[in-house]
């Protein structure tokens, strides 16, 4: 397959998912709300990534060529460590989450001791609800950074959200990241739910109060009290 066909390749695929993800963004939205009010369990993901808003990155003329140019690029210059990041983030904001992997992961070959891409690594994995691949690579990130509050409580919830939960690692993972900064809220929000989980209802309502105090008109603070009706 020659360089022109790979290109329309290329634009085709992107082409397909921006439309895609742009057209079903309100569905989506509104699709999370009412997946949230129903499962009031759901932790508090991700906390070091913010959600990209359709509204407030709109597709702009000229895009298309520039993404096809970023792709071309890290195709081509393999050991381009830049090359292969930009192009990560390409896939990960239409949500192309296995080639967003094969970039950030091209990424960390070159770099292996890059702190960001490996916990873009364990982000895109959490994406893609592989958890405990996204538990991995967040690790790993711990061990070059253990202060690092959003990475740890990022990793507490991994094992709330795995096949084979882990509660109590969770519960370690989410004090650990408390000592560190005691009036984190999400990691109260995901402590206590963690608590309450396990059937700890007394510690679930101590987390409550504490997460009271610090914020009471906190978003979470209600959802917490949703969970523990």
């Amino acid at each position: 397959m020659n360089k022109q066909n790979i290109l329309f390749g290329i634009i085709g695929l992107i082409v397909g998912s921006v439309i895609g993800f742009f057209a079903a963004n309100s569905i989506n939205r509104n699709s999370q709300q009412i997946i949230l009010e129903n499962q009031p369990n759901a932790p508090f993901q991700n906390q070091q990534i913010q959600t990209v808003s359709v509204k407030e990155q709109p597709m702009q003329s000229g895009m298309l060529p520039d993404i096809v140019a970023t792709l071309d690029k890290a195709k081509t210059e393999s050991n381009n460590f830049d090359a292969q990041m930009k192009a990560g983030d390409v896939y990960l904001q239409i949500k192309g989450f296995d080639k967003a992997v094969e970039f950030y992961e091209q990424a960390h070959r070159i770099k292996p001791e890059d702190y960001e891409t490996i916990v873009k690594l364990g982000n895109t994995y959490f994406d893609f609800r592989k958890f405990e691949e996204a538990g991995k690579w967040y690790e790993q990130a711990l061990s070059k950074k253990s202060s690092d509050t959003n990475v740890r409580t990022d990793l507490g919830i991994t094992f709330v959200e795995r096949e084979n939960p882990d509660l109590d690692r969770a519960i370690k993972e989410f004090q650990t990241s408390l000592q560190m900064n005691p009036k984190h809220e999400p990691t109260l929000y995901n402590l206590g739910a963690a608590y309450f989980k396990k059937g700890n209802k007394d510690e679930a309502n101590k987390i409550l109060t504490q997460l009271e105090a610090i914020n009471p008109q906190s978003q979470l603070v209600d959802r917490l009290q949703q969970i523990m009706k």
